[in-house]
């Protein structure tokens, strides 16, 4: 038996090819497995579950039919921080809080999305502060439809062009953020996505920390089981 782990798929109704990778996923790998846990941003943008697109719609039903099969699990992305209950509910997925940790086949882990170990961001650490606040969920979740569309425009534009700006280093996680949460959570292992840097490093205090891939040009999940750590790659169509 293994438990899967994926993140950073950016699903969105221009990628049909990336959604239909994960739909092949959800009924060809899902054999043999404890679990899966998806690592935040399964979709390129969310701007409320009231506004779900119909391909969105259509993956929720698929979770769902596998979700009936093993837990599913699902912690927020940067991109998709306002998936909510309902959209859960329908997915048959539990909501996991930003930082979870896990015994995973005897070794302690903690899981997370991984934006929040990018400290030398400060600009994006200053915004995820802001948008982490109940009170600005609860505005956002208020506004008109179109008005949540076209903030949700404007933010990923800019963050497309701010990040052709950044660094390597300042878009990587900060060792010294990944050491304190390995140090405060007690754990000998850590696995996140957000970098789109799939790798599995042994650190140096004996510690790992394991970097989920995307989904851009080929699918790509974890595989972790009592034996075996294993970044596997996806090609599409296959």
């Amino acid at each position: 038996m293994r438990t899967l782990f994926v993140g950073d798929l950016h699903l969105s109704a221009n990628r049909p090819d990336i959604t239909q990778a994960f739909l092949s996923f959800l009924n060809t790998q899902l054999h043999d497995t404890d679990a899966l846990y998806i690592l935040g941003d399964l979709f390129e943008v969310w701007v409320g579950d009231d506004i779900a697109e119909p391909f969105a719609n259509q993956l929720a039903d698929a979770i769902k039919k596998a979700s009936l099969t093993l837990p599913i699990y699902f912690i927020h992305g940067n991109r998709d921080f306002l998936i909510g209950n309902e959209f859960a509910k329908r997915s048959g997925m539990t909501l996991l809080p930003e930082v979870q940790t896990l015994e995973l086949y005897g070794v302690s882990t903690v899981i997370l999305h991984g934006d929040s170990l990018c400290t030398l961001d400060k600009a994006y650490q200053r915004f995820r502060k802001f948008r982490n606040l109940g009170w600005a969920k609860w505005l956002y979740a208020h506004l008109p439809k179109s008005k949540r569309l076209d903030i949700a425009a404007k933010l990923r534009n800019k963050s497309q062009s701010s990040n052709q700006q950044k660094s390597y280093t300042i878009m990587d996680v900060e060792p010294d953020a990944v050491n304190e949460l390995l140090k405060t959570t007690n754990t000998q292992q850590m696995i996140h996505g957000h970098t789109h840097r799939p790798a599995i490093h042994e650190l140096d205090n004996g510690k790992r920390r394991i970097v989920v891939g995307d989904w851009y040009e080929q699918g790509s999940m974890l595989s972790v089981s009592q034996d075996n750590v294993e970044l596997i790659e996806l090609p599409f169509g296959k």
